[in-house]
């Protein structure tokens, strides 16, 4: 039977080339299906672990980080959203749970009249800051640690130059693309 031949437009690779048409049974998409069981397994882990440890998701720790990162602790909802990968209407969610249980505020934008920010409350700082500890230790147990330093290295600088690509041309606000750095030292 011939292999399947998946539709798409020819990617444009580093040196100018274009791509050989993808086909399902493609020996690469080895690397990308790795990559989405790899993802998805390690962040239900490190999930499980923040919620039995500090009643907190994944998704409301990021939340939280990314606040505690930006100037003044607050951001615009808009802009967290796009940082944390959450439509509006998840993020409207995310923020009434985080909201109300004091983690955050909501405030009025000072920039925009329409507009409204999240901000980090000193309670949600300290929740953020004892969950950190668990969160680095997942990953330290679920990633660092399995993957060697040199493999490290060249996942970082792939992944990176993925999520630079991927973000090209879609901010229509003007803000960058979000870091990536899930540390606390804020």
């Amino acid at each position: 039977m011939p292999p399947i031949e998946m539709p798409r437009a020819p990617a444009v690779q580093p040196n100018g080339a274009t791509a050989a048409t993808l086909t399902a049974d493609d020996t690469r998409l080895g690397a990308w299906r790795a990559f989405l069981e790899a993802h998805a397994r390690v962040t239900r882990r490190l999930d499980d672990e923040l919620r039995a440890e500090h009643g907190l998701s994944l998704a409301e720790y990021d939340a939280l980080l990314q606040l505690a990162r930006s100037p003044g602790r607050k951001l615009r909802m808009n802009q967290l959203a796009d940082r944390i990968v959450l439509s509006r209407s998840g993020i409207t969610r995310l923020i009434d749970r985080l909201s109300s249980a004091g983690l955050v505020e909501r405030a009025h934008c000072a920039s925009d009249a329409r507009g409204a920010e999240a901000v980090l409350t000193r309670q949600g700082l300290e929740r953020l800051r004892a969950a950190s500890t668990t969160h680095l230790r997942g990953v330290e147990t679920h990633f660092i640690g399995i993957v060697s330093a040199a493999d490290l290295d060249a996942v970082g600088r792939a992944l990176g130059e993925v999520a630079i690509r991927a973000c090209q041309g879609q901010r229509a606000d003007g803000d960058p693309c979000p870091p990536a750095d899930h540390g606390v030292d804020a």
